[in-house]
């Protein structure tokens, strides 16, 4: 009976280690150009990889590089809902790449002290990406870059940073006219964190829509993107002398927390108040009536932001310092069941 011929074994990282008398974890390190090897251990195993004729499995190298991806995530936004949606993002683009996430929370809603950050930075982390609004917190910020490490910022532009977000003036502009097409003349708008640039953007869209239309009056009050501060606005506005017929809440959880205020005054929404907010996070949905909002796509944003970040770490690149391109993803106008044309209106 004829016998198969066996497949010939091709030389491997673990015959390499044996003749040079390491580890298969050093002749990894070697291979993928490590700086930490001393020059001795090096010349021995690149040696041992010529007399043996060592071809390296780029499939294999690229895992192992791909598990060496070591991220860190910061964050301190106190809109739960977003913040969701945010890590989920995050999650599923680490896990389709193979990188490990370092989560790093700042306590009540704050940003991190700067011994946190650099504790994250001293665990080893390749890079950091910034959830909002920390790509907006200077102390942050230079600490990070500091470092000297890739980073990317969601939400914010930064010097020398990787930037996604949207276009917040854009967006709040087009909810504004539609608030208006639908025959509101008396509008409310709660503002966000006044320390974020987004809620300066979104209120000068809702401003630049007003002053187009011309016959409109408003309201603006303050909020700092929290339920807790929602509920604050809310009451504001409806215990004015002559309440807005539809609220502009610059997030979903603040305009969650007036369609609240409604529903205690028995308000009916939209019947008596309409009600929109901004981000379409799973706040826009849970409640009743759900929300008309603007989609930000905040799982796409973060998923966005890592991807680049992680090309730019595989590339091995400084950080640039000079000013990039922000990555401009697309907002959408989502219409639900908690806008109507006034019931009386002007």
């Amino acid at each position: 009976m004829v016998q198969p011929t066996r497949r010939p074994r091709g030389v491997t990282i673990i015959d390499v280690a044996k003749h040079a008398g390491v580890s298969p974890m050093t002749v990894s390190r070697v291979i993928n150009a490590d700086p930490g090897v001393r020059d001795q251990t090096r010349a021995l195993v690149t040696e041992a990889i010529r007399e043996l004729n060592y071809k390296p499995n780029m499939m294999a190298r690229s895992l192992v590089t791909s598990r060496e991806i070591r991220i860190g995530v910061v964050y301190s936004n106190p809109s739960a809902a977003f913040m969701s949606d945010f890590l989920a993002g995050v999650f599923e683009e680490a896990s389709s790449r193979a990188a490990q996430l370092i989560l790093l929370k700042g306590k009540d809603g704050k940003p991190p002290t700067k011994e946190a950050v650099e504790g994250l930075i001293a665990s080893g982390v390749g890079g950091i990406i910034l959830a909002p609004p920390l790509g907006e917190v200077a102390a942050v910020r230079q600490v990070v870059q500091d470092a000297n490490l890739p980073v990317a910022v969601v939400g914010a532009t930064a010097r020398g940073a990787i930037s996604v977000g949207i276009d917040n003036r854009a967006a709040a502009y087009d909810m504004t006219r539609y608030l208006i097409e639908l025959g509101h003349r008396r509008l409310g708008f709660i503002l966000g964190n006044p320390d974020q640039s987004a809620s300066a953007e979104r209120l000068q869209g809702f401003e630049e829509a007003v002053d187009e239309a011309g016959d409109v009056t408003t309201q603006v009050v303050q909020g700092d993107f929290s339920y807790a501060s929602g509920l604050v606005a809310g009451e504001q506005l409806l215990d004015a002398t002559n309440p807005p017929t539809a609220v502009f809440a610059s997030n979903d959880d603040m305009a969650a927390a007036v369609v609240s205020v409604a529903h205690r005054r028995h308000l009916d929404v939209p019947g008596d108040l309409t009600v929109t907010g901004f981000d379409d996070s799973t706040a826009a949905v849970t409640l009743w009536p759900p929300l008309t909002t603007i989609r930000q796509p905040v799982q796409e944003l973060a998923s966005e932001a890592l991807q680049l970040l992680i090309r730019e770490m595989r590339e091995g690149s400084s950080p640039a310092k000079v000013a990039r391109r922000p990555r401009v993803l697309k907002h959408e106008l989502i219409e639900r069941e908690s806008t109507e044309r006034p019931s009386r209106p002007d």
